[in-house]
């Protein structure tokens, strides 16, 4: 996968995971919290992977 695609990935699931926790919230469900917020977790985790694909592409192309 590229370093774009993780990007979008990784930024869906920090949408999702801010929307899910939102939810838990409201409903008072403390277990919908912590998933959105592991799926918040997991989305960062995407967006650094497309980062540190791009910053190798740009010192490999540097040399």
């Amino acid at each position: 996968m590229g370093s774009t695609a993780d990007k979008i990935k990784g930024k869906t699931n920090e949408v999702a995971g801010k929307a899910r926790q939102a939810a838990g919230k409201v409903v008072d469900n403390h277990e919908e919290q912590a998933k959105g917020a592991v799926q918040e977790a997991k989305g960062q985790a995407q967006v650094a992977k497309g980062d540190a694909k791009d910053t190798v592409k740009r010192v490999v192309d540097k040399a």
